[in-house]
């Protein structure tokens, strides 16, 4: 069995845990297993109908704010009861940290961004290293599999047959150990409130857009398209956009269908930002820019020329909208 812990929003599964439930799908159906999930906090039963082909959703419900070692401590006795051949989460902030936490608390290896999984007589890896420069393949005989998986993964996904899964409501009781360390509070980041990882369309700018008022026209293709807004690292160490937009290895790793990179020149630390892109779009006045030939269309242009010419052309097919 594969348990699969998911996050959400108030019951409204976030992104990345629907491709994790998708991963874990495929995975199962390739060796026979069966899939339960798990989810904390508000709302998290109502998740049963966004998990067709999952058996079972272990709803736990739970006073205060989110604390990593208290989550695990539930991950951990649900995995306790059930013996899973492996446990999964998407490699999110949060993901990432719950499971460090189980793995200290089972004693248990912990494997981060994990590409696809083998588990056909002994279970073989491959998973990121080095900001997705190296792929490593790992072989692993722990009773349990702790994986967090990459939005780059190999999703495998099997038909989500058999309807909603069976509900089971736990209550969390936390030590007190175990909020020692716990959020605080949330504070909202302005923007246009598309959370930037799970964004499925992002536009960003790069050092070429020329000036913190210069991305007037990459916030309008943005608004236009329902997209996010990213950056590249020059444009944060200029103190044009905040570091929350920015893409890249120190940034944030983004994996939308629709990946616009204007005057973006394509540093390898950018890249490995955008690496899980279905596809990329590059503006950009030099054609030898690196994410030119790393994108699947490239547009030889001024961005300043361009993207208006784009966010036009799109209004107009909206109906001025």
């Amino acid at each position: 069995m594969i348990l699969v812990l998911v996050e959400h929003d108030s019951g409204t599964l976030r992104p990345p845990s629907k491709d994790t439930v998708a991963f874990a799908r495929g995975l199962a159906a390739s060796n026979g297993d069966t899939v339960q999930a798990i989810a904390l906090g508000e709302g998290a039963a109502a998740l049963a109908g966004s998990l067709n082909g999952v058996e079972t959703l272990h709803a736990v419900s739970l006073d205060g704010s989110y604390a990593a070692a208290a989550w695990a401590q539930v991950v951990a006795d649900v995995a306790g009861e059930l013996s899973p051949r492996v446990v999964m989460s998407a490699a999110t902030d949060r993901g990432q940290e719950i499971l460090a936490y189980l793995g200290a608390k089972m004693a248990l290896p912990m494997l981060a961004n994990c590409l696809d999984v083998d588990l056909a007589d002994t279970s073989v890896l491959i998973r990121e290293q080095w900001g997705g420069a190296v792929h490593e393949q790992v072989r692993c005989t722990a009773s349990t599999l702790l994986l967090t998986i990459a939005p780059t993964a190999v999703v495998r996904e099997a038909a989500a047959g058999g309807g909603p899964p069976t509900v089971e409501d736990r209550t969390l009781e936390p030590s007190a150990d175990d909020l020692r360390a716990r959020l605080a509070r949330v504070e909202e980041a302005g923007g246009s409130g598309i959370s930037l990882p799970e964004a499925r369309l992002v536009v960003s700018g790069g050092r070429g857009v020329g000036s913190e008022e210069g991305f007037s026209v990459i916030e309008d293709l943005a608004g236009q398209l329902g997209a996010a807004v990213g950056v590249s690292r020059a444009v944060t160490s200029a103190g044009w956009r905040p570091h929350a937009e920015q893409v890249g290895q120190t940034g944030v790793r983004i994996a939308p269908e629709l990946y616009i990179a204007c005057g973006v020149s394509g540093a390898s630390q950018h890249m490995v930002g955008c690496l899980g892109a279905k596809r990329i779009l590059a503006i950009n006045t030099d054609p030898e820019a690196p994410i030119m030939a790393r994108a699947d269309y490239a547009v030889v242009g001024d961005l300043h020329e361009v993207v208006p010419a784009i966010t036009e052309e799109l209004r107009a097919r909206t109906g001025g909208k």
